[in-house]
């Protein structure tokens, strides 16, 4: 993944080596009112994540008015709703944008927005819109993504029921051969889904096979599955918020709350600076323990020209001694001067040393 460049949304540099990208997604926990949709922008910032995102559409752009069993959803958290008025009721009204950009500005919060038609891009890209997200569902939309491709910015896009086939071809149309402004998120559309069904492999296996940045879109309650993807590799982490989940709203169910978003962006940084990187050798913080390792010490008075034996010589604790692995070669030997009780073993005294048995 280091190969690949990273990709740059509104001066921030999201991709391997650098921290994880927090996403607060608001979808429909404005519930209808604005000042509740500014107020969980500041929220946001001060739980300290690194964006917000929006969805703009509206019930006409994304579905059509009509009762048929088939715009009926049957089972899930919505069971029972129909989709126009669901999305009636969840979506932010395009009146909002320009002030919710603005807020944005204010309180040094990247915010950006998943278009859902033609009409949802061109109006986001007059409010300059600094990268687009391609919810689940519009994955297999190529032409709307074609569309989002064409504006040159960077492209998130959700995999929740897509197959292998249909996030590589929706990857190739969004990248148009330009892979470093693309970032996969892996995501179970189910709301909300459950721990086992998280399947967080798949975050290592989408970058290995596509070569793309990755990331995760979590529906699961808690922040657990939020914090183990940043040890798959995630660099983007969206998850939904709102203030309180007693106050009702579309997603509150599996929406976290101020005080949770604001726990889930520490233990995210906390999880990718432990990730650190590959080290074979001790670390500064370890000095303190390190004359701790075992050596070789004297554990009698020995006389010069004495052999070493099991009885004068021992593998103890500190480590100020030869390594415990010469012992073999040392006892037997015979010493080149005394040596009192406690004293750490050195080559020197050892008549011969220990170079043409080591």
């Amino acid at each position: 993944m280091s190969k690949i460049p990273p990709v740059k949304i509104q001066g921030r540099l999201v991709g391997h080596g650098h921290r994880p990208l927090v996403v607060a997604e608001m979808s429909g926990n404005h519930n209808g009112d604005i000042d509740r949709a500014l107020k969980l922008m500041i929220e946001a910032k001060k739980a300290g994540v690194d964006a917000v995102k929006l969805q703009t559409y509206t019930p006409d752009t994304i579905t059509i008015n009509h009762d048929g069993p088939e715009f009926i959803l049957d089972k899930g958290l919505w069971e029972g709703r129909i989709l126009y008025e669901l999305y009636e009721e969840a979506h932010t009204p395009w009146a909002w944008h320009k002030k919710l950009f603005e807020m944005g500005k204010e309180l040094d919060l990247i915010v950006f927005s998943a278009p859902f038609d033609y009409t949802a891009v061109d109006f986001l890209e007059e409010l300059n819109c600094p990268a687009y997200k391609i919810a689940s569902p519009e994955i297999i939309d190529i032409p709307l993504i074609k569309k989002v491709a064409s504006t040159k910015k960077p492209i998130i896009i959700s995999t929740g029921m897509a197959t292998f086939e249909e996030i590589s071809e929706a990857v190739s149309a969004a990248s148009e051969g330009n892979p470093s402004n693309v970032i996969v998120l892996h995501c179970t559309s189910s709301y909300p889904s459950e721990i086992h069904d998280a399947n967080l492999t798949t975050i290592r296996e989408i970058q290995e096979k596509l070569k793309v940045h990755t990331g995760l879109s979590d529906h699961t309650k808690g922040i657990l599955t939020s914090v183990l993807s940043v040890g798959m590799g995630a660099c983007l982490i969206e998850k939904h918020f709102t203030l309180k989940r007693s106050d009702g709203g579309v997603d509150s169910a599996f929406s976290l709350e101020a005080s949770e978003l604001k726990e889930l962006v520490r233990e995210v940084h906390a999880a990718a600076s432990a990730l650190g990187s590959p080290s074979f050798a001790p670390l500064d913080a370890e000095s303190t323990v390190f004359k701790n390792r075992r050596s070789l010490y004297v554990t009698a008075d020995i006389k010069t020209g004495d052999p070493f034996t099991t009885k004068n010589v021992r593998s103890i604790r500190p480590g100020y001694g030869l390594r415990p692995k010469f012992l073999p070669f040392v006892l037997g030997r015979l010493s080149t001067r005394s040596i009192k009780f406690g004293e750490p073993l050195e080559e020197s005294m050892i008549v011969g040393g220990l170079s043409d048995d080591v």
